[in-house]
């Protein structure tokens, strides 16, 4: 039976899906899909009975076995000299496996288990220890992917977490430098730019860096974040590209502050026959008044016409 060639895509990504592993457009192609096809719907049901099953499997063990690998493991790390490395010592507890009967095959993985509880605790104080001990207490920030009642009117919730780390430098770090360009642009906080963009705006120098001031002034939605970004290039308004991009936004910007601001940075430059043109535009252009106003003011003080000739 031939499958046409979408729905192959859909089933193979379905086991993804069950378990939070789709990125967003993935997840919404998917469920694009599912809403018109009812063979895909169907298959996605005989996939979540499948895996269900496993959440609902009772597996049985050997308690004794379970008391004799844990003593194993026991007298095998009491055995390990105290000069043997971490890495060493590992695999050595690893190599207990070769020593189970086949009949005791099946429960591995309960000595697997038991390892990593018994190994966590005998790690050693020390950078690989320390390390351990944090990730093991780093909070984690969760999202629900995926949420379905079953007949028995309970509920199923596929949480995905996310372990979060803190770095901390200044911003002479090139770690932290590429963390703030990144949060600046995160279309989804624009607290977290507004701030980003005022940690920036601190080294317009650099090129990197000068280029998300830029960007950010010309395209950032949002006014506060235009202004932090215009308050970082006021030093650079000599340069031609930043010279640019200012007339640009001088006569585009519909935030009024920031068309303010952009007119008193060119005032401040003195470049008397590229301001007043500039400013005779914006004076043909503008609604506002009090924008207005103060081109008209600057135009006097230059001595010049408020009509372009």
């Amino acid at each position: 039976m031939n499958v046409p060639e979408g729905c192959r895509q859909c089933r193979e990504s379905m086991p993804l899906f069950l378990y939070g592993e789709l990125s967003f457009d993935e997840e919404d192609a998917l469920e694009s899909h599912l809403d018109g096809c009812d063979a895909c719907r169907a298959e996605l049901a005989a996939e979540k009975r499948f895996h269900q099953s496993f959440h609902e499997a009772e597996t049985g063990f050997d308690l004794e076995l379970l008391r004799e690998c844990r003593q194993m493991i026991g007298a095998r790390v009491s055995a390990a000299s105290a000069g043997t490395s971490v890495y060493a010592r590992l695999r050595e507890l690893f190599s207990i496996r070769v020593h189970l009967p086949t009949a005791a095959q099946p429960f591995g993985a309960l000595a697997l288990v038991a390892m990593g509880f018994f190994g966590a605790r005998m790690l050693p104080p020390g950078p690989l220890g320390g390390m351990v001990a944090a990730n093991l207490t780093e909070p984690l920030a969760s999202r629900v992917r995926y949420v379905e009642p079953d007949a028995a009117g309970k509920i199923q919730i596929v949480v995905e977490e996310t372990r979060q780390r803190t770095f901390t430098g200044s911003m002479n770090d090139e770690r932290i430098q590429r963390l703030l360009l990144s949060a600046a642009q995160d279309p989804a906080d624009s607290g977290l730019r507004v701030e980003s963009m005022d940690l920036l705006k601190s080294r317009p120098e650099m090129t990197e860096i000068r280029g998300a001031l830029l960007a950010a002034l010309q395209n950032d939605p949002n006014p506060g974040v235009r202004l932090k970004a215009l308050e970082g290039l006021k030093g650079s308004a000599a340069d031609p590209e930043v010279r640019q991009t200012l007339s640009r936004v001088l006569l585009s910007d519909r935030n009024p502050g920031v068309r303010t601001q952009v007119i008193d940075l060119f005032i401040q430059e003195k470049r008397q026959p590229q301001t007043v043109s500039l400013l005779q535009e914006l004076m043909r252009r503008e609604d506002n008044g009090y924008i207005r106003m103060r081109c008209q003011k600057a135009l006097h003080e230059m001595k010049a016409s408020v009509d372009p000739f």
